[in-house]
Parts: C-alpha cells; sequence; structure tokens
C-alpha cells in the first residue's frame, strides 16, 4: 500500500491549495474555517533516480511514470479537516481531525508564515506563526497523553496478574500509533524513567507521551506563502530560534506551485514538479500575469523552487527514512511481458531483503530462499538490509 502523507495545520492557511498544488486535484479553497469537512485523498509522486539509466535501459512504470530519468513514484495525499485549540478535547472537528489523522505515516504542519490568519484561522495581520507551529504539537501531544493515560490504567487494574508488563500494556493501548512494546520499553528507558508509572510524576508522563508522538508520528513544518516579505522575515527569526530547532522547515509557496502547473498546462511555461526554475515559452502574456510569474521566479531563485514538492520528499524520505527499491533480475530487468523495471516499492528504513520479499507478496516471503543485488550481481540473505534505489531479485521456492 502507498504510504500516506497527511496535511495538517489551523484553518484557511492554505493546506487545500497546497492538496491541490501536489496533487491537481479539485478540492474546495476558501479562507474560512472548515473548507475541508471531510479528509481529501488525492495521489501525488515523489522522485526518485530511476534505476533503468544504470543498466543503459529504459524503465516501463505500471504506476507512476518517468521523466528525463526521475522516477515519480505515487504516494497518498490526505488533506485533513481543520484543526483549532482543544480538539483533542473534541472542539471544533477535533475528533474526527485527530481519527483522520492517524491514517498518515508522516505529517506536514502547512504554517501561514505571513501572519494573515489568527489562531482560529481568521483573516487578521501580525500573527506569530510560532503560536501554530505550538498549538498543533500541544494538541498532538495532549492526545497521545490521554492515550498513554489509558494505557497506564489498563496496567494498574492488571498488577496483580502474573507476567503483566507495562510496556505490553501501553503498546496494546496506543496500537493504532504502529508501535510495539519494543519501541515502547526503549523510548521508557531512553526518558530516563523506571518501568513503574507510580515514579512517574505529571510531567514525566507529558514528556513521554510527547518523545512517542515524535517518534510514531513524525512531522516537517512548511513554511508557506513564503513568497511575500512578511512571511520570509518570519522565516528567518523562526528557524534560528533555538526552540524550533527539533523540526525541519520547508519554504512554500502552495500559491506559487499551483500557478506553474496551470501555466504549464497551458503551454505558457515549460515547468516540471520540483524544478527550481522555468522558461516562459511565449511573447504574448498580459503584464499583469508576466509580473506575477517573474514574482514567482525571484522566489523560486532565492529558496530552490516552490517547496510543494520538496515538502513531500522531505517529509518522506528525510523525516519517514523511506527507501525505493526495485524489483528486478540478475539476467534481466524485464518482467514476463519484457517490462523494464515496472515496479518501484517503497520500504522503510532497514528494511532487509526478506522483508522486501514479503513487500511484493507474502507467497515470496513465505518462500524466501535468498535474494540477488542485481547492480553487484552477487547473493544476499534474507537480513541483507537494503539501501535506497537498489535493484533486488527475490528467489523464493513459491
Amino acid at each position: 500500500m502507498p504510504y500516506k502523507i497527511g496535511l495538517v495545520g489551523k484553518p484557511s492557511v492554505g493546506k487545500s491549495t497546497f492538496f491541490n498544488a501536489a496533487t491537481m486535484n479539485s478540492v474546495d479553497e476558501g479562507n474560512y474555517p472548515f473548507t475541508t469537512i471531510d479528509p481529501s485523498v488525492g495521489e501525488a509522486y515523489v522522485r526518485v533516480d530511476c534505476a533503468a539509466p544504470d543498466f543503459d535501459e529504459e524503465c516501463d512504470p505500471r504506476v507512476g511514470f518517468c521523466h528525463d530519468g526521475i522516477r515519480h513514484v505515487p504516494v497518498k495525499l490526505v488533506d485533513v479537516a481543520g484543526l483549532i485549540p482543544g480538539a483533542h478535547e473534541g472542539k471544533g472537528l477535533g475528533n474526527k481531525f485527530l481519527t483522520d489523522l492517524n491514517e498518515a505515516d508522516v505529517l506536514i504542519h502547512i504554517v501561514d508564515f505571513s501572519g494573515e490568519t489568527d489562531i482560529e484561522g481568521e483573516p487578521t495581520e501580525g500573527h506569530d506563526p510560532r503560536e501554530d507551529i505550538d498549538f498543533l504539537e500541544e494538541e498532538l501531544d495532549m492526545w497521545y497523553l490521554e492515550i498513554l493515560e489509558k494505557g497506564i490504567e489498563r496496567y494498574e487494574s492488571k498488577m496483580n496478574q502474573q507476567d503483566v508488563k507495562l510496556e505490553e500494556e501501553l503498546a496494546e493501548q496506543m496500537s493504532a500509533f504502529k508501535t510495539n512494546k519494543n519501541e515502547i520499553k526503549q523510548l521508557i528507558l531512553q526518558e530516563g524513567l523506571e518501568l513503574d508509572p507510580d515514579t512517574w510524576d505529571e510531567e514525566d508522563r507529558k514528556q513521554l507521551a510527547r518523545t512517542i508522538r515524535k517518534e510514531t508520528k513524525p512531522m516537517i513544518v512548511a513554511a508557506n506563502k513564503m513568497d511575500t516579505e512578511k512571511a520570509q522575515e518570519n522565516f528567518e527569526e523562526i528557524t534560528s530560534d533555538p526552540e524550533y530547532e527539533h523540526l525541519d522547515f520547508v519554504p512554500a509557496s502552495a500559491h506559487a506551485e499551483k500557478a506553474l502547473k496551470n501555466a504549464a498546462e497551458q503551454d505558457v511555461v515549460d515547468y516540471y514538479p520540483g524544478d527550481e526554475d522555468f522558461e516562459i515559452l511565449t511573447d504574448d502574456l498580459p503584464e499583469e500575469k508576466s509580473k506575477g510569474l517573474e514574482q514567482i521566479r525571484e522566489f523560486m531563485d532565492k529558496y530552490g523552487g516552490t517547496g510543494v514538492q520538496k515538502a513531500l520528499e522531505d517529509a518522506l524520505f528525510e523525516e519517514l527514512g523511506v527507501m525505493a527499491v526495485f524489483p528486478g533480475g540478475a539476467d534481466g530487468l524485464g518482467d514476463e511481458h519484457g517490462n523494464i523495471l515496472p515496479d518501484c516499492f517503497l520500504v522503510p528504513e532497514g528494511a532487509t531483503a526478506e522483508d522486501f520479499a514479503y513487500t511484493i507478496h507474502s507467497d515470496l516471503g513465505e518462500g524466501f530462499i535468498h535474494a540477488i543485488d542485481c547492480r553487484e550481481n552477487r547473493q544476499i540473505g534474507a537480513d541483507h538490509e537494503l539501501e535506497h534505489t537498489d535493484v533486488i531479485e527475490i528467489v523464493s521456492s513459491n
């Protein structure tokens, strides 16, 4: 199944515009709260160096596509309903937001760095984007804390039973976050805590909930509306503030990305998602449109692109640590129909050859004998950890 990237943030910061720019799907956009009531799910793409040119071949993708030697691999992009303070208490669309949010593997927090929307998502001036960053982290931490507290209650209700372990009860309570007992135990010890919640104070519990949240729901910040002067000033201040060293920031303009994609569809510009620049293809542009494009170019020159594609890829590859691996064959990269490298799978960091076999098909995993690294034409075992853009043949009894 494709990875899911969740777009989160308060209302009216440009989440729907970002979603549309990344997927070119049409969902409602509006500068008012709760434009998006139900989660919108679309298909976006992340770029991977295609392995086919390394073998003097051209690929035939089954899904996604290849452009100038760059494979575009599909991912799911989820734009969930706007969040307001108190969501963990059920305010606004809070409960629905948190449920939808949990479907995402990694989060992109869209923040209006221009300061033109207040904490409730209403138009204003001079708002500090730090408040938006802080409030989302606080809401998520409180959500995790409530579930952690339920896990502690679960453990305490079973303490008199034999072989009851804290990490097992907490992991069971927090299983929706795709964690496990080993990870929970490691994080408890990492915080310098004992495996006994009676020894924890209120601050210990809050910090543990925050640590579990950061580990199981990684997040980057897309600093949106960065094509404005005020946003750029805020960006410089916030990214140099030690309080926010734990976050990665991507300067972005969803509006610029969408404008360029629309212009490219009309053959006005030569632009491809993720490009650092574009070329105007006509001399007949109205002055207003020409001026608008040049303003976009100035922004892209300063930040190396519109930031939309970079945010998707940084979230997946840098923050989540995902790798792309191609199924191939030591004697040829084609499938039974002659298609060259038709598939490209996104797998978690540290995935082994046997893990990859199961990713392709459970039958291959169950009958796994060994694998072959097609680049080096050498046999590798089940526990061999794969690397980004590996080409791997699975040898299986099934």
